[in-house]
């Protein structure tokens, strides 16, 4: 697995350069991604394609550049012990509209296999937290987030 990292940063990054901090930004928003879909134990096909959709969107990635990344969220996540690493990193580089769309892509994700998890409720509103969203916002991403399983 290290080796799968640091040829990911080989491939990708410069040794420390703006580059660097662009990728532990878009490795902090993978890892919250892959945690909604991992929080309630059954990570389905339909919540895994959200997260791989997700993240091509977001960062404009090709498929086996999203892949890389999304393995190495989900290696950095099992190995945190809370939240508060991703989501400070978010907080320092995001505007609020941005991190309003990374709750709305959580959101999304949790939707994806048509059924929200009291775990994964629960993630949605630590984070939605952490990254200070306000109340209202966050009840308006979940709103969007739902229309395409409302159509």
């Amino acid at each position: 697995m290290l080796s799968a990292i640091r040829e990911f940063f080989d491939r990708h990054i410069d040794p420390p350069s703006p580059e660097r901090e662009q990728h532990a930004i878009q490795l902090a928003t993978a890892a919250l991604l892959v945690e909604v879909a991992r929080i309630d134990s059954e990570s389905t096909e339909a919540e895994n394609a959200a997260v791989m959709r997700a993240v091509r969107e977001k960062f404009g990635l090709e498929a086996d550049e999203a892949a890389a990344l999304i393995e190495l969220a989900e290696a950095e996540m099992r190995q945190a012990g809370d939240y508060f690493q991703f989501t400070s990193l978010v907080n320092r580089h995001f505007s609020a509209q941005q991190k309003l769309a990374i709750i709305e892509m959580m959101w999304r994700i949790a939707y994806a296999d048509a059924a929200l998890s009291a775990h994964e409720n629960h993630l949605m509103r630590k984070i939605g937290d952490l990254l200070h969203i306000p109340h209202g916002d966050f009840i308006a991403a979940k709103m969007r987030a739902q229309q395409p399983l409302q159509s």
